[in-house]
């Protein structure tokens, strides 16, 4: 199953095959489709059965924090006085390099488990932390776009850089670690709300010396938020201003959450090509609000799917699709998403904002072999529900609904395994 094109513009956009094949070599995929015809395209290749289970393409996630993962679940806090009683304090911990290498383990290990394949992660403020990361994320072969978390003002001493010093560092890493291998930088302000005019300006200054670097950041997540934004920079008249004018919004761009936003904001997000990255299960967990999924689509915003642990639930973006459909079937003008939407919301539209579309996304002939194995537990509900499914939207709307880690069986990366259920341990200590 896999959406090779968008279901928000086009009929027919979903492709299934009950017995379907994916031919792969030198992590290319040379064919998918039926399995009698793939198989008669490509005669001698080797034949692994897989019956029962469900390919899909790699899933993308557009948002996660790597330093976050211990605190998923703190209930009964909205969004900044999480980050002041939670987020925080466990990011300084980053700052011992020995614990930064085994959070990094942790939270690699987490997303190959979850089936995601390529994520746009946000970092550590602590450059040993981000080599860290990078440096996991390269042996185990995922495809991460990252980058040093940069902010002046409004957190912990400890979570601080000067502008200066920021752009040095983030530099550095840049030098280290960007196009090596599977690997992307990302120039990544936390948000207006911790960073100063001078930061802001030392981001667009990094930014502007590769056409091929990332931007991401969060906007409009809650209302706290967005008012103490408005108070910081009297001049801007709304927030998406405040990262306008330093020449970070832009197609390259992924801004998390958007729930408390404009119309002319969303005009400008379209005009520029900027990609949005929703984060239902964060936006309902700390109280921020229903994101206005219909209102961006109208406006022509990309959009696509980021888990934002550990504000949010968990890795699998499974998990993020359901909650998706959830809160849009609450809203008065929500969209009603089908089991394709979700799907494209998790792929393909996750490798187009990242600007990877080209590449990944989907099972199309010519793009990598990046691919999720689905095997639901034997006697659970969802092997249950799928050995009933009679159609494959059914079907894909029950691994929606019900498949989490317990049902990822294999996940590969350009046709090498990077996770199976066997693999499943992480080192303790």
């Amino acid at each position: 199953m896999h959406t090779p094109r968008d279901p928000f513009r086009e009929e027919g956009a979903f492709e299934a095959f009950d017995d379907g094949a994916v031919a792969h070599e030198n992590g290319r995929i040379l064919a998918s489709g039926s399995f009698a015809q793939v198989r008669r395209d490509h005669p001698g290749g080797d034949v692994r059965d897989e019956s029962g289970a469900l390919l899909l393409p790699g899933l993308v996630d557009t948002h996660v924090h790597y330093p976050q993962l211990a605190v998923v679940g703190a209930m009964g806090l909205e969004l900044l006085e999480w980050l002041e009683r939670r987020a925080f304090p466990e990011e300084a911990r980053l700052a011992d390099p020995a614990h930064a290498r085994f959070v990094a383990r942790e939270f690699v290990n987490g997303l190959a488990a979850a089936g995601t394949t390529t994520a746009l992660v946000f970092g550590s403020h602590f450059p040993e932390a981000q080599d860290a990361l990078f440096a996991e994320a390269d042996r185990v072969g995922l495809r991460i776009t990252s980058g040093l978390v940069v902010s002046d003002r409004n957190l912990p001493p400890a979570l601080r850089l000067e502008p200066d010093a920021a752009y040095q560092a983030a530099r550095r890493l840049v030098e280290r670690w960007h196009n090596r291998g599977r690997l992307r930088y990302a120039v990544t302000p936390r948000f207006s709300l911790s960073c100063s005019e001078g930061m802001l300006e030392a981001c667009g200054a990094l930014r502007a010396e590769a056409d091929d670097m990332a931007v991401t950041t969060h906007i409009n997540e809650s209302a706290a938020e967005v008012r103490t934004v408005a108070e910081l920079f009297g001049w801007s008249k709304d927030y998406l201003a405040t990262y306008e004018r330093f020449g970070l919004v832009g197609p390259a761009s992924v801004l998390a959450h958007d729930v408390h936003v404009s119309d002319d904001e969303l005009r400008r997000l379209g005009a520029a090509d900027a990609s949005v990255a929703h984060c239902p299960a964060s936006n309902a967990f700390l109280g921020s609000g229903a994101f206005p999924m219909r209102r961006h689509l109208e406006h022509g915003v990309r959009l696509a799917l980021g888990t934002d642990v550990g504000g949010g639930t968990g890795l699998s973006l499974l998990k993020e699709g359901l909650i998706a459909y959830q809160v849009q079937r609450l809203l008065p003008d929500g969209c009603l998403l089908r089991p394709e939407h979700l799907l494209y919301l998790a792929t393909r539209a996750g490798a187009e904002a990242l600007g990877l579309g080209a590449g990944v996304g989907d099972l199309s002939a010519g793009k990598s072999a990046d691919y999720v194995l689905v095997r639901p537990p034997p006697g659970g509900t969802l092997d249950v529900v799928l050995r009933h499914a009679d159609s494959p939207e059914q079907a894909l709307g029950a691994v929606f609904t019900l498949a989490r880690e317990e049902s990822v069986v294999e996940v590969r990366v350009a046709g090498e395994p990077v996770y199976t259920r066997a693999d499943a341990r992480v080192p303790r200590g």
